[in-house]
Order: structure tokens, then C-alpha cells, then sequence
């Protein structure tokens, strides 16, 4: 659990911490700042529990790391090329933070807000978030809603929902990073399934510089089961951003088929994702060093892996990618859903 329950947030304000627990004895924990996933703690068959999450010791720690550790991330997810929108022959320009690219949403994010809790129960809660017009270069006013919900079968779901008085893109998401071993080593061995035929390849910067790309005879075809050792670095696309960094175009799945599966090193404990996304994000935790830990002073690059439900990186500067349009009208409901099953073998 985490300490300094009782401090302050930058806004004056105490952390409002929030502990979801199942009958089978999952619990899972989440902060009102930045609705941040901080925990989720699987019973295992031995009796003993595991933590599935990388996380800080402190609330105040996560003032203090740049990953993005369980934190909901918008307006925007990912990367949008040159912190700027075009649409209808019109440029809007977005608040750079990196470089002269926009990441998750800007510098102050969702992930560096007090989201207010509209009501908790045993197994869910539910935040709230106003975004005013210019926020971070959005246009019009946001308002959005999360709801967390943890089931009896070890299912933590995640509902999105948005709307807007202007067009705007929204891409919401949540920046968990798994780690299913006992004891959180290089996650590259854990193993991993993506229902994907496609990837987006990206420069250095992350930015789409290429089509959609057949993940055929390369180091992104993850459709059967490997380690995420196996192909690491074996591809120029791969060494560009020091690994796995890249979004997957997904495969359309029956509903009770996972988009993606995630195994631990010792084949124990596994994840199973799904979404209603059209792209998951895979990030092998390249840029992790340094990054406060839970348990051991700093994390370790590659020591932790996130599996991030969204649309292609810069969609709302390539309305020729094949998904539905990213950019709300009034009127509108923006909704996605994204389910993280974790099943105990």
C-alpha cells in the first residue's frame, strides 16, 4: 500500500485513494490525480500474491517520473507530429512537450489533473474531468468520464466516455505498465500474442513516417505466442526507438477473443486484453531507467511492458488510415472500452 496517504497533491488538495477489491481476492488501487492506476494484487494457485503493476512507494513520487506509471493520458494518446492539427485546410497548434511534438495530451495532460470521483463502490469508481477550450491548443470544452470496474473474474474494465462543444480528436487511454513475474525482472521474457497484421512504423521520434506496415517476416509479428526477447532490436523500425515503441493495427476478434495476451516469464499468470480500440500500443519499456520504483529506489529499462488501447499515433493528421474518425463533433459521444483480465494458472 501506498505511503504519504495523508500529504498534499500541487494543488493543496489530499490524494484520494481508492481500493477495488473482488470476491475472489484481486484488489486493485487508483488515485483521484491523473486517475492513475497505482496497483493490482492476483491471488495466486500457491497461496501467494502477486503484483501486477509497476508503481512508486509514494503518491507524491509520481510528481516525480516522466512514464506515465497508470495514469490516464488525453486529450490525446501518444504522439501528434509537430504539436499540430490539420483539418479542412485549417492548422491548429498544440502545446508542444516533446520537442516540437505533443505526447499524451501535452505537458499538463490529464495525467497531471485532479480528476473528481463521482462515486465508488466495492468494485468500481467513477472520475470526472472538465477541459476547457485552449486547453493545451484543444479546441472547445471537454468533458469526460472514467469508470474503473473491477469483476469477480479478475477483470479490471476501463470505460471511456467524452463529449465536446467543437471538433476536436480525443484518444484516451491508460499508461499501465505489466509486469506478471513474481518477481519484476526484465519483462522481456515474459511472452506476448497481438491479434495485429499491421504496425505503424515511426521515426525517433516516434512519429509515423510510413504506411502501415505487414508485420509478415519481421520482429512485429507477434499473431502466436514469443518472447519479447526473441526479435528484440531485429529490425530497423525496432532500433530506431531502442525497441518495441510502435502501434498495431487490430484484427477484428469475436467478442470473447482477446486482442492481445501477455504471459509471465514462468507461464503462471497471464493478461489478456480488450479492447474496442482499433490499435494497441506496445511499449517494451525502453525509456524506464531511472524511473522511481515501488520497491527498489529506480526502475530498470525494459522492466516493465504497456499494452495502450487507442488510435494510430498522429491519426488526426491521416484521415486516410483505416479506422473510424478520431475527431468528436458535438453531439457525439466519444465511448471505448478496454478490459485487462488477469488469470492466475
Amino acid at each position: 500500500m501506498l505511503r504519504e496517504i495523508n500529504s498534499h497533491a500541487p494543488d493543496g488538495q489530499p490524494w484520494r485513494i481508492t481500493t477495488l477489491r473482488n470476491a475472489g481476492g484481486m484488489v486493485a488501487t487508483f488515485m483521484d490525480w491523473g486517475a492513475t492506476w497505482l496497483s493490482a494484487r492476483i491471488p495466486m494457485k500457491d497461496g501467494s500474491v502477486r503484483e501486477a503493476l509497476l508503481g512508486c512507494a509514494t503518491p507524491s513520487d509520481y510528481l516525480n517520473q516522466t512514464a506515465y506509471l497508470g495514469a490516464t493520458v488525453g486529450r490525446y494518446a501518444n504522439r501528434i507530429a509537430n504539436a499540430t492539427l490539420q483539418k479542412d485546410d485549417v492548422s491548429i497548434q498544440l502545446t508542444a512537450n516533446q520537442g516540437v511534438h505533443q505526447l499524451h495530451g501535452g505537458p499538463e495532460g490529464f495525467h497531471h489533473r485532479r480528476w473528481q470521483i463521482v462515486r465508488q463502490a466495492e468494485q468500481e469508481v467513477e472520475y470526472k474531468l472538465e477541459s476547457v477550450d485552449g486547453d493545451q491548443g484543444y479546441p472547445g470544452n471537454l468533458l469526460v468520464s472514467l469508470l474503473y470496474r473491477l469483476e469477480d473474474d479478475n477483470t479490471l474494465s476501463i470505460q471511456y466516455q467524452a463529449t465536446v462543444d467543437q471538433p476536436c480528436p480525443v484518444n484516451l487511454t491508460n499508461h499501465a505498465y505489466f509486469n506478471l513475474d513474481a518477481q519484476h525482472d526484465d519483462a522481456r521474457h515474459h511472452r506476448l500474442q497481438l491479434n495485429a497484421d499491421y504496425y505503424l512504423p515511426v521515426n525517433r521520434d516516434g512519429i509515423p513516417n510510413a504506411d502501415l506496415t505487414a508485420v509478415t517476416d519481421s520482429g512485429f509479428d507477434f499473431r502466436q505466442l514469443k518472447s519479447v526477447a526473441q526479435d528484440f532490436l531485429l529490425d530497423a523500425d525496432q532500433r530506431a526507438v531502442k525497441g518495441y515503441d510502435h502501434a498495431f493495427l487490430l484484427n477484428e476478434v469475436a467478442d470473447n477473443q482477446p486482442n492481445a495476451e501477455l504471459w509471465s516469464a514462468d507461464g503462471r499468470l497471464k493478461l489478456s486484453v480488450f479492447t474496442t480500440a482499433p490499435a494497441l500500443q506496445f511499449y517494451s519499456g525502453n525509456y524506464l531507467e531511472g524511473t522511481p520504483a515501488r520497491e527498489q529506489g529506480v526502475y530498470t529499462a525494459f522492466q516493465g511492458i504497456a499494452l495502450e488501447s487507442e488510435f494510430l499515433p498522429d491519426s488526426p493528421n491521416h484521415p486516410e488510415w483505416p479506422q473510424p474518425d478520431c475527431w468528436l463533433q458535438p453531439g457525439e459521444s466519444y465511448q471505448s472500452v478496454t478490459r485487462y483480465r488477469l488469470t492466475a494458472v
